[in-house]
């Protein structure tokens, strides 16, 4: 038997991995979807989430791009790796994501094939969306003078691109970098931990998803779960998929707050104060 067998649960629960059915509406990521999906009709041109690590970017920007329907939207997900990303590479990244065949070479021709592009698909009565996440690697002013560029594509109702970007807080000093594209901020979200409710809330939900039907955690443990992670979602994940391999391991139901402080000691993890 292991510790899924022991415990009644189908699969891993909590694994940091992106799995859209365990997506976790919270009121946070409810109210970012509202109005970056404002930002995106309203055709306002830039809109900015920002957070601590962990509290559910990537999470967000997947959800974000499977709401927007293929029929009404082009929409592209860009992930930035590392910091030495060029402005080259990423406008021929943005051109291929969005469809264009045959991408030319110099940035000015990059950008009257993008233009070309931008206008078919409003012709086509629909809009066109970039997601960026880990956004704030892009730390070149080159980079944010060619989204000032992009942003400066129009029609009639408003802006041909929407440009929406996820990262750490530091995401602010790189939009810095160019002022007035820090200035056409149209709207911008910032993400935190979740209330203790909330995450109570969201290991029930998890556990659920993963076939739960017992009680697996006790209240006072999920009370020091939250304590020790300050509701970052990242941390939750951490130490409940260790507390339930612990709590494994000692046959111990439903897992108690020893096990949460003995996990946690070990992650070098301290309670909040």
């Amino acid at each position: 038997m292991d510790h899924l067998e022991f415990y009644n649960l189908r699969e891993q629960p909590f694994s940091n991995s992106i799995d859209n059915k365990y997506f976790f509406e919270n009121s946070q990521h409810a109210q970012a979807l509202v109005r970056l999906k404002y930002a995106v009709d309203s055709l306002k041109g830039l809109a900015v989430v920002v957070g601590g690590v962990g509290t559910g970017k990537t999470t967000l920007a997947r959800r974000m791009l499977n709401e927007l329907d293929e029929t009404k939207y082009e929409a592209a997900l860009l992930v930035v790796i590392h910091t030495s990303v060029t402005t080259d590479w990423l406008m021929k990244k943005i051109a291929m994501q969005l469809g264009i065949k045959d991408v030319a070479e110099g940035k000015l021709e990059i950008l009257s094939q993008l233009y070309k592009r931008l206008m078919e698909i409003h012709e086509a009565g629909m809009k066109t969306v970039v997601l960026m996440d880990e956004a704030q690697m892009l730390e070149s002013r080159e980079i944010m003078e060619e989204f000032r560029g992009l942003l400066n594509m129009e029609c009639n109702e408003g802006k041909l691109l929407t440009l929406i970007l996820f990262g750490l807080p530091e995401l602010d000093d790189v939009l810095a970098l160019d002022e007035p594209l820090k200035q056409r901020v149209a709207v911008k979200y910032k993400l935190t931990g979740l209330e203790e409710n909330i995450t109570s809330e969201y290991i029930e939900h998890r556990l659920r998803i993963a076939g739960c039907k017992e009680q697996i955690f006790s209240p006072e443990s999920i009370t020091a779960v939250h304590h020790y992670t300050k509701g970052i979602p990242r941390l939750i994940n951490t130490i409940c998929d260790n507390a339930i391999f612990e709590g494994f391991l000692l046959k111990q139901k439903p897992i108690g707050k020893d096990i949460i402080d003995s996990v946690t000691a070990t992650l070098d993890l301290e309670a909040e104060v």
